[in-house]
């Protein structure tokens, strides 16, 4: 996921840099790595229960991803930005509630009624592929029950516009037009990006914007499509542990996400 400076930065990126269009076999390798990064997730999404702890699930998703051979955390060790000195010091992202991306694991135990956003990223063969759900721990209310469905909904139309010719701002406008019908927000500090040998390459990935605007989308090009929507306002905070960020208002926060390519009969969904 990319925050808004980041965000702001690989937009200067998508107009100066050629979007790095992958090869059939480079879509192999990274669809191969993609499904090893799918069964993590799933895995990871069943034993998110109460009374687990969020390191604990960090923990199982190292455990996990090595029982691969050759593949190994996307996030561990990450540096926005290639700044030194500020290394993402978990495998996986961890976020509660209003927290919407980038939280950073520790000994709070997940309890009934919680969202809990999980996200991952996975190396493999040389490339990355990145992905994230939520899960509703047990029983949760309707409100939030439908952000979560929504949000995956939205996800899932906005994969549809990722076919050649459409454009990023197909994109974004189907991902925000169906999440606003029914009263929720995307975030528009955050957003996709492109993928392949880097975790994060152009373009910038809006989950807002117009039709037929921004880049216009080719055969080879892959992205990670990825809606955080809110209840409330999209105004964000980061938390004390410098990782994580927050919803102001504390409103509650959904997060999908697919690595996905775009190949001339369409979009193929590389992380599933």
């Amino acid at each position: 996921m990319v925050n808004s400076q980041s965000k702001k930065s690989l937009a200067i990126l998508s107009n100066t840099l050629m979007v790095k269009l992958k090869s059939s076999e480079e879509i192999k390798i990274m669809q191969a790595g993609g499904e090893i990064l799918a069964q993590v997730l799933r895995d990871l999404a069943e034993v998110t229960k109460p009374g687990i702890t969020t390191n604990a699930l960090d923990r199982l998703a190292r455990e996990l991803i090595a029982k691969h051979p050759g593949a190994t955390p996307s996030f561990l060790g990450y540096t926005p930005g290639g700044a030194r000195g500020n290394k993402f010091p978990a495998a996986l992202c961890v976020s509660v509630n209003d927290e919407i991306i980038h939280g950073l694991p520790s000994e709070r135990v997940v309890k009934n009624g919680d969202l809990v956003s999980l996200d991952l990223g996975v190396y493999y063969q040389g490339y990355h592929t990145d992905s994230a759900l939520t899960v509703a721990v047990g029983q949760v209310n309707q409100s939030a029950q439908k952000l979560l469905d929504v949000t995956r909904e939205s996800l899932a139309i906005g994969i549809v516009e990722a076919v050649p010719g459409k454009t990023l701002g197909d994109i974004g406008h189907a991902i925000q037009n169906y999440v606003e019908e029914f009263g929720f927000s995307v975030i528009k500090d955050f957003a996709g990006h492109g993928i392949g040998k880097g975790i994060h390459e152009p373009p910038t990935v809006l989950n807002f914007g117009r039709p037929g605007e921004g880049e216009i989308l080719k055969p080879g090009m892959v992205i990670a499509i990825e809606p955080m929507v809110v209840a409330g306002k999209i105004t964000t905070m980061q938390k004390a542990d410098g990782w994580t960020y927050a919803t102001t208002d504390g409103s509650l926060a959904a997060h999908f996400e697919h690595t996905v390519a775009v190949i001339e009969s369409g979009a193929l969904i590389l992380t599933e």
